[in-house]
């Protein structure tokens, strides 16, 4: 038999427990967010420069480059950063280019409460790891549309490719404070 929930008149009292408050108490941070709040094709050119030869006569594996970059650039309207990632996949064969893709796929995202020496890492490692999906597809269909096999292209460690541009501005940064 279920227990029947009394209550009792009372004045009412304060609440002793209640829902978290929008605004932190003090010595407490609101936790991080990064919300992605849309994404888009920036530019986009498929160039194949021997069609229909370079489709039909294909002998060998082409020999296929990919490079990857990032750029972040801050909106002042709202506070939010248009984060563009550029995938370029060139194929040659015998010295001749098959194809060529230059893809910009950007997203606009809204960070809040981080830290401004955190900030970097967010735009140039998460935000760029949440866009690379949907350009990998862009990527491979293209390809695929103009003829060739879908370029597949594996998974990227952006922590990797932002520690190796620290790195690299740092060596810079010790060249030219050298004296001459």
């Amino acid at each position: 038999m279920a227990k029947k929930k009394t209550t009792s008149k009372t004045t009412p009292k304060t609440k002793a427990a209640s829902a978290p408050s929008a605004t932190p108490e003090a010595g407490q941070q609101l936790a991080p967010s990064l919300s992605l709040l849309t994404q888009y094709i920036g530019d986009l050119s498929f160039e194949n420069p021997d069609a229909p030869d370079s489709i039909i006569s294909g002998s060998g594996a082409p020999q296929i480059s990919i490079s990857i970059n990032n750029q972040v650039k801050k909106r002042e309207a709202d506070d939010s950063y248009i984060v563009e990632l550029a995938l370029n996949a060139k194929a040659e064969r015998e010295g001749k280019v098959l194809f060529n893709v230059e893809l910009v796929y950007c997203g606009v995202f809204r960070i809040q409460n981080v830290p401004e020496n955190q900030l970097a890492p967010f735009l140039m490692i998460e935000c760029p790891r949440l866009l690379f999906p949907f350009a990998r597809q862009i990527l491979a269909q293209v390809t695929q549309n103009g003829g060739f096999p879908p370029i597949m292209m594996e998974p990227v460690d952006f922590a990797a490719i932002y520690r190796q541009n620290l790195e690299n501005m740092a060596q810079q940064n010790n060249a030219n404070s050298k004296p001459n």
